[in-house]
């Protein structure tokens, strides 16, 4: 058992958090710039909470955040109320959110000034794969800290794999986004074509699903889809974001990304018919809109 804190209890920090409570065992304090879904959690899971970073960040062995964006990462971990100000010597921060190499690379100097160690591990999975405890995690950092961390990561975790030192774990994130952009299109436009062909979709989706085509896209969303229910899952508004973080390193390291920029702009379409907050599936939308 480990003493741990965890900072951001949204629809993946929550559950993730009460996995490293009940699953793994550890005795975790929690922060929330929303004082009351931490309260909310601690009547749930029997954890401490937490007034500032800081404060949540004494003491414990593992610091784990999970926030929105670059600027609510550094709004959490940096400053005399930031997690790393609170955390002690030989402590290890391990930040779960889906944010820029720059950013994580920033932190894990930041941890070194004080003696302390930094993973960049972001996840993919979505709500589902929180709440089930089943995330794949790709992280950035010396391998002895990666050691040391990932036996912790495991309580939410199906898959947790070292992809380079601090930032490569939000490079490997990026590849994520990238591949699921061009496949959600794709699986799509598929749901689509079949539809205005008189396809049976769920008997088409059934055999395709088990030859070259299928994914993990079309096995659990393509009944959604069908239905034209977007009203779940990763929102529009995260995926967006996400996007421009690969299309900006893409512009710094030359790697050419054109579907995924042409996937971004229809994201944008989806925005502009309402869609801030529906599923990412929701490209189909686009498609069917008269």
């Amino acid at each position: 058992m480990a003493k741990v804190a965890f900072i951001g209890l949204g629809v993946m920090g929550y559950p993730m958090a009460g996995h490293l409570k009940v699953k793994g065992g550890h005795d975790v304090t929690v922060y929330n710039r929303t004082a009351i879904k931490a309260a909310n959690w601690a009547a749930e899971y029997g954890g401490l909470v937490a007034t500032t970073p800081a404060h949540a960040a004494e003491d414990v062995d593992f610091v784990f955040t999970c926030v929105g964006n670059d600027d609510d990462l550094r709004s959490v971990t940096i400053g005399d109320e930031g997690c790393i100000a609170g955390m002690k010597p030989g402590a290890t921060l391990i930040d779960n959110t889906t944010a820029s190499a720059d950013v994580a690379r920033e932190l894990e100097a930041a941890c070194a000034a004080k003696g302390c160690h930094f993973v960049d591990a972001p996840v993919s999975g979505g709500q589902a794969g929180a709440e089930n405890g089943v995330l794949t995690v790709m992280c950035g950092a010396k391998p002895d800290v990666f050691e040391r961390a990932r036996p912790v990561i495991d309580a939410y975790a199906r898959m947790v794999g070292l992809m380079g030192p601090a930032g490569s774990g939000q490079l490997a994130k990026m590849v994520n986004q990238i591949c699921i952009a061009g496949l959600v299109q794709g699986l799509a436009e598929g749901v689509h074509f079949a539809k205005r062909a008189g396809l049976d979709v769920e008997e088409l989706m059934a055999v395709l699903g088990k030859g070259a085509a299928g994914s993990w896209q079309m096995d659990n969303r393509h009944k959604t889809m069908n239905a034209s229910k977007f009203d779940f899952g990763f929102a529009v508004d995260w995926m967006r974001k996400d996007l421009a973080i690969c299309l900006d390193e893409a512009r710094r390291n030359g790697a050419k990304l054109p579907v995924t920029a042409l996937v971004d702009q229809f994201y944008g379409d989806v925005q502009q018919m309402g869609g801030k907050r529906w599923d990412t599936s929701s490209l189909l939308a686009r498609l069917e809109k008269k």
